[in-house]
């Protein structure tokens, strides 16, 4: 989605680079021809285009087999429903991430346990997974996320966790382009889960992607996208298929159509480019907002632990005599700049309060990051101009006050 913002004029940008919304999603011109395209053949749904972007995308990220469906959570929930757990199980999951993943657990008749982060990183840590552990006891299954692109640890997660590898789920929907040491996310883990919704590094609107070196759970995770089918429409109706099929397993309605996938392939191609303009962004970011009073820059994977996808650019903010962050976000507004925060804690959402175990002790580190988060636009089409118009904002409010006239 583009979001359109009134802007305010400032010396920092021409007239045509000052509203600097939060999000973009680019449908290039070629994606918009694809669907039209697949419109005109007369096959819309789950066929043909789907199982060329599966494969397409699964050379991508180095997966032996990518399975394509209607979104990254029921991506997650399908990945945790292949693993046959029983009913009830302890998931641990973050608390910093979007509700959708931990729904997930839910929807998969799972418990979901919270887990602190380290403010520093907004992810896990060893220690904190230990933790949860002592406190609610051995875990089946984790949901670990690569937050805003950056690199988790998943191997010792694992450990710490006592979970084998195959039972951690990885939410990649910030980490299409993230490599942790040498590897692309998306090959090695029992299942990975992308996400192509209108804001992610490859954006469609709507579709997610799971990634496994596992062909049986590939073969069962295409089955369970459809109601647990044996055969979906595409194979059924060509020529020699026949109308019959079974029901093998409890299955969700969760398959992508190839409309979505003819403008995921086409969106591909422009993949590679797309991330090294991320990492251009981020690059202009850090030589601006570096060392300025009360501005943190995010974390990034240390040299060879990784690559950052630049998903999102989050900062943490403790400006000029303690400005409320929410303060800082209405003023950027006023400024004609876009902004968000990546998230609101899990624990601190009324629903989780009750659908999730949470340490007696709170989960202090999300807390203190989430008071201080602010994520500023990020995306391949920001000019060079509107992200100097960011950092000027940025830089004028700690230097100089909410007003412009400094502070008492």
């Amino acid at each position: 989605m583009t979001t359109r913002i009134v802007a305010v004029p400032s010396a920092a940008t021409t007239a045509e680079e000052i509203a600097v919304p939060f999000a973009d999603c680019d449908i290039t011109a070629d994606a918009q021809a694809a669907v039209l395209r697949v419109l005109q053949s007369g096959w819309v749904t789950t066929g043909r285009e789907v199982a060329a972007f599966e494969s397409e995308f699964a050379t991508a990220v180095g997966a032996a087999d990518a399975v394509a469906v209607s979104s990254c959570t029921q991506g997650i929930e399908l990945a945790l429903r292949s693993l046959g757990l029983p009913s009830g199980s302890l998931v641990l999951s973050s608390t910093m991430t979007f509700c959708g993943a931990v729904h997930a657990i839910v929807h998969a008749g799972h418990q979901p346990v919270l887990v602190d982060v380290d403010p520093a990183t907004g992810m896990p840590t060893p220690g904190t997974v230990r933790a949860a552990a002592r406190a609610f006891g051995r875990p089946a299954a984790m949901v670990v996320v690569h937050w805003a692109g950056d690199v988790a640890d998943v191997p010792a997660l694992a450990e710490a966790a006592g979970v084998p590898l195959d039972r951690m789920v990885v939410d990649a929907a910030h980490a299409l382009g993230t490599y942790a040491g040498d590897v692309p996310v998306g090959s090695g883990c029992g299942a990975t889960c992308f996400s192509f919704y209108a804001t992610k590094n490859l954006p469609l609107g709507e579709g997610g992607m799971i990634t496994t070196d596992d062909t049986g759970r590939a073969d069962w995770l295409r089955r369970a996208r459809l109601h647990g089918m044996t055969a979906d429409a595409w194979r059924r109706y060509l020529p020699g298929g026949s109308w019959r099929y079974n029901v093998a397993d409890a299955g969700l309605k969760a398959n992508m159509t190839d409309v979505q996938a003819a403008m995921g392939r086409a969106q591909l191609v422009h993949f590679p480019a797309w991330q090294r303009r991320r990492a251009q962004i981020a690059a202009r970011y850090d030589e601006q907002l570096a060392g300025l009073p009360g501005v943190r820059l995010p974390h990034r994977p240390a040299p060879g632990d990784g690559t950052h996808a630049w998903h999102l650019y989050p900062v943490r903010l403790r400006l000029n005599g303690g400005i409320d962050r929410d303060e800082i976000i209405a003023a950027l507004s006023e400024r004609g700049i876009g902004t968000s925060v990546h998230f609101i804690p899990v624990h601190r959402l009324a629903y989780f309060g009750q659908a999730a175990l949470i340490p007696s002790t709170g989960l202090t580190g999300a807390d203190a990051l989430f008071d201080q988060l602010l994520s500023l636009p990020m995306y391949p089409r920001l000019t060079d101009g509107q992200v100097d118009a960011v950092c000027a904002a940025i830089t004028g409010i700690a230097y100089q006050g909410i007003s412009g006239k400094g502070t008492e």
